[in-house]
């Protein structure tokens, strides 16, 4: 069983390279869980060290085209299989029918994502060991400027097996995930040349004005304190 925090003391300070490949070394099944830039830095580091490299994507049903275009530019670009989780048909279909396709706006996105994205991400983390983020302390101060560089997954883990959360960006900055991409010449969701920074579902997900946090383009009807989507629902329950 890992010492996680043997592991976060040894690879503090460390780049997110190193961090990724302590990660890759001590796991067999881990996965790097894309949707965003951050994700695509996480791939574009990981694909050079690992000729097993496991990245799986959450499809909601509810996102932009230019999103679904972005998913299958990466794949391509770095010839590598993306598993596309979906959620249960059936689970839709009876939210939808009974409140319509837009109830998020009236009580809360928490329910919707936790249909479109937290029971499909929990199906998936059940069938491994370990999982790597792009989060970032930065990218929302409400919920995620205590992230740490490795943790127990909280939120998923199980009396029978503990999840282990590797976030190598949790100290980069937006500025530093970029250059990176320019340098790199990644691909990136053309979302971003709109004026949207943290992008999500179609619905839930806005531009934001020059001076504005990220997160603001998100869930805007919402406290900003409880901006997150149930992904990383342990960052609330650090706080709490």
């Amino acid at each position: 069983m890992t010492d996680i925090q043997q592991l976060q003391d040894e690879l503090d300070g460390q780049s997110p390279r190193a961090i990724l490949k302590a990660a890759l070394k001590q796991y067999d099944n881990i996965a790097i869980s894309f949707s965003g830039a951050e994700d695509v830095v996480l791939i574009e580091m990981a694909h050079k060290l690992t000729d097993n490299l496991q990245v799986f994507t959450l499809d909601t049903g509810r996102l932009h085209p230019e999103t679904y275009e972005f998913v299958e530019r990466v794949r391509k670009h770095y010839g590598i299989d993306i598993e596309v989780l979906c959620p249960d048909a059936a689970e839709v279909q009876n939210l939808v029918n009974a409140k319509g396709l837009f109830s998020f706006y009236e009580d809360g996105h928490s329910e919707c994502c936790g249909i479109r994205k937290v029971n499909p991400l929990k199906r998936k983390l059940a069938k491994v060991d370990a999982w790597i983020t792009g989060q970032r302390k930065d990218q929302s101060p409400g919920t995620r400027n205590e992230v740490p560089l490795i943790q127990e997954d909280t939120a998923f883990s199980t009396d029978e097996k503990t999840l282990v959360k590797f976030n190598p960006l949790a100290n980069w900055t937006s500025k530093e995930v970029w250059d990176y991409i320019r340098m790199s010449e990644a691909p990136y969701n053309e979302l971003h040349e709109k004026g949207f920074v943290s992008i999500g579902c179609q619905p839930c997900t806005r531009p934001v004005l020059p001076g504005q946090h990220e997160r603001e383009g998100r869930w805007w009807w919402e406290e900003a304190t409880k901006k997150e989507c149930g992904l990383h629902a342990d960052n609330l329950i650090a706080r709490s």
